[in-house]
């Protein structure tokens, strides 16, 4: 399996993040990838590459998903936030304010900060001085998986951080800039794919990935998650959440409560797949979360490590071309060995 990896992720470092009402040190670390390219490296599973990446395609393929005055923002956020005060160059940008339902959030405002929080949907993801050169370049390793692909192979994995599931067309949140599962569904498609799903098994919902395609019939998108009513992120992620308009059926979620064994999982995975497999997808993308296992410090299901290489065969069970995107899984000791136990699973 061809692994695309971004050489560029440390550049994304957070010092700290706010987390159950006090500032904690990153969950989300430069670490977690190093460890499932060392992993892939001692199992050799396959080529490790990084990206041919063509600027101006790039910039094609973002505004094909994203807003372009969030795309704007993200750009240029490092140094709107130096502006405001040139001893931020030692301090992560992490939003205070946010305009809450019936506030205005068609007007960009003038001021940094309140630019901020109309594009953020939490406090947990500080945005730091090579964030945007990270997510962009993270974006590539989608892209590049999905023409990969589409070009023949059975399969590619796009090795980068920050994660995109939590990323929406116009907001970032969850750890998420770029989102870079909606990214990859989207490249199939414009290579010929006429159906793509997108499967996400990360434990916290994918909202952004939902939101992106929720009024599409083209791209399915199912997501296996916590409750949202105990966990993050909260208030999306519902089962009777199956689309609108032309995308009325097009979205399954399956919630499980925090918890859960393997077994019950793999029966909501079996569920994601029938849905895959009747709607006719010529293409998949998993959003490849690990912190459904059972030593995640901010996730509740129980799987083990071992389970991985089951949740791999049963994905190559669909017999699709598939695109793997590396979300999260903060146990980051164990975060590369169930990585790459769900690959080898699937079958290299």
């Amino acid at each position: 399996m061809l692994t695309l990896r971004n050489p560029h992720h440390h550049l994304h470092q957070g010092r700290h993040e706010m987390f159950r009402g006090r500032l904690v040190p990153c969950h989300e670390t430069p670490q977690r990838l190093d460890h499932v390219l060392a992993e892939l490296t001692r199992r050799a599973l396959g080529p490790i590459r990084t990206p041919d990446t063509d600027a101006a395609a790039l910039d094609a393929a973002l505004a094909q998903v994203h807003e372009p005055r969030y795309l704007q923002f993200l750009e240029h956020a490092w140094s709107d936030w130096l502006a405001l005060d040139p001893a931020n160059a030692g301090r992560d940008a992490l939003p205070s304010v946010w305009p809450a339902p019936g506030m205005r959030s068609d007007l960009l405002p003038e001021n940094f900060a309140a630019r901020l929080g109309l594009f953020a949907f939490d406090a947990g993801t500080p945005l730091t001085a090579g964030s945007w050169f990270a997510a962009r370049a993270g974006a590539a390793c989608a892209i590049g998986a999905a023409h990969a692909v589409a070009g023949g192979d059975r399969s590619a994995f796009a090795l980068s951080r920050p994660p995109g599931h939590h990323a929406g067309a116009g907001f970032f949140g969850g750890y998420c800039f770029l989102n870079n599962a909606a990214l990859a569904a989207q490249a199939l498609r414009d290579a010929g794919a006429a159906r793509v799903a997108v499967l996400d098994v990360d434990y916290h919902h994918g909202n952004g990935t939902q939101s992106i395609f929720y009024a599409r019939a083209d791209v399915l998108t199912v997501s296996i998650h916590g409750d949202p009513r105990t966990e993050y992120p909260f208030f999306i992620g519902h089962a009777d959440e199956r689309g609108a308009g032309a995308g009325a059926g097009s979205n399954l979620n399956l919630p499980l409560a925090r918890g859960t064994g393997f077994e019950r999982w793999r029966e909501a995975l079996r569920s994601g797949l029938d849905a895959v497999r009747l709607f006719g997808a010529q293409a998949l993308v998993v959003a490849l979360g690990v912190d459904t296992f059972e030593g995640d410090p901010i996730s509740g299901f129980r799987l083990r490590s071992a389970d991985y290489l089951q949740v791999g065969q049963d994905l190559a069970s669909a017999s699709l071309p598939t695109v793997f995107v590396f979300e999260g899984g903060y146990a980051v000791d164990a975060v590369g060995i169930n990585t790459v136990n769900v690959l080898e699973g699937f079958g290299a």
